[in-house]
């Protein structure tokens, strides 16, 4: 059991029967109180975000949410395919739980899937992935005198706000947690 202290970012809990992950923690000491702990916590099904408070004496379950390393296969329109490299089980995963993994990832790519009993309930990506640009539209003389960004197309459909200085056919390294540009790779 967990102690209110015990719940930090990213800690995977039960409440209900239902995962959560705390995506917000905050700590209150209260003099002779004790201490009050107010989280923000996503349920890993539906997707709903909820604020909970906790105080010094309470005990929240863990839950057991384990994780499982697959290979990415391919999309055929409604439904992704994935497959466990080493005993050949293959993962049939809706669009709402793949929950847009997929602007990140190319056919053969390596992510690890979220179980809750026997129910997948996440992808989660590496922190970081190379694309590459498929269009950036090229800069105007003079544009280049301040850090003017543009829109980058990369070859899975994810759209990335670029530096002036990337190309079409340039490699870039992208944030998945965010979306966000980190740098061109060589």
């Amino acid at each position: 059991m967990y102690q209110p202290t015990d719940l930090k970012k990213g800690t995977v809990i039960q409440i209900d029967g239902q995962p959560y992950r705390v995506i917000e923690y905050a700590q209150k000491v209260m003099g002779r109180g004790g201490s009050i702990v107010n989280v923000k916590i996503k349920n890993l099904v539906t997707g709903a975000v909820l604020p909970k408070t906790y105080k010094g004496a309470d005990k929240i379950e863990p839950a057991e949410v384990r994780g499982r390393s697959v290979q990415y296969l391919y999309a055929d329109g409604t439904d992704y395919h994935l497959m466990d490299p080493e005993t050949f089980e293959q993962f049939q995963i809706d669009r709402e739980t793949m929950n847009e993994a997929d602007k990140y990832l190319h056919e053969g790519d390596t992510v690890t899937l979220q179980f809750f009993g026997d129910r997948v309930i996440n992808v989660e990506l590496p922190t970081t992935v190379a694309l590459k640009v498929t269009y950036a539209e090229n800069v105007v003389k003079g544009d280049t005198t301040s850090s003017v960004l543009k829109d980058a197309t990369t070859e899975t459909g994810l759209v990335v706000k670029v530096p002036a200085f990337i190309k079409t056919d340039d490699m870039i390294k992208v944030d998945t947690r965010d979306g966000s540009y980190i740098e061109r790779m060589k």
